[in-house]
């Protein structure tokens, strides 16, 4: 997507470890303009499926999240990275985090994940695939079907697209980062 490679490569900063920061418009401070195009972006991208939830998880998943959950005219669902002593009817999981260097289970209510559900999951990035793995984990034990999984930005250097492109599902990113070599951010 032509807006995202721009304000990617205007006002991204890599640093050292093949890290990317977007905080600025994406997932600190954000964009809503930039925010709504990648959501009718994916919109159409995803306009094959029969999608009636979208599913994120916490926190920088929940703005693309919203505006496609508005966009489409489907419920939003997010996974809480923190078990909730008030929810009930729990579908948990576990997630290792590369930006933290740990893992952590991750949960949903099974009362707002079920087999009714077919579940566009939306992201903020892709790289190693393990948040993602940990949401088909959630959607195949509510029973729910996984239409496919969109993300603002993959690591392509990175194995997650690898992954759950060989697993058959359809994975749309709307920039792809080839490199982030030397702190030199080379888009595909």
């Amino acid at each position: 997507m032509k807006e995202l490679k721009e304000r990617i490569l205007n006002d991204g900063k890599c640093f050292t470890g093949g890290i990317l920061k977007v905080d600025n418009f994406i997932n600190h401070q954000m964009d809503p303009t930039l925010m709504r195009e990648m959501a009718k972006e994916f919109a159409k991208r995803f306009s094959s499926h029969n999608i009636n939830k979208v599913l994120t998880i916490e926190a920088s998943g929940i703005a693309p999240a919203i505006m496609m959950g508005e966009e489409l005219g489907v419920p939003v669902l997010f996974a809480k990275k923190n078990v909730p002593s008030t929810m009930e009817n729990m579908l948990t999981t576990e997630v290792y985090s590369f930006t933290k260097n740990k893992s952590y289970s991750v949960c949903v209510s099974a009362d707002y994940l079920s087999p009714n559900d077919r579940v566009l999951f939306i992201d903020d990035f892709l790289a190693n695939g393990n948040a993602a793995i940990g949401i088909i984990d959630l959607v195949n034990k509510a029973g729910a079907k996984l239409e496919g999984m969109g993300f603002l930005i993959e690591k392509g250097f990175q194995d997650g697209g690898e992954k759950l492109r060989s697993k058959g599902i359809h994975v749309e990113s709307l920039a792809i980062i080839d490199s982030l070599d030397n702190c030199t951010i080379t888009l595909r």
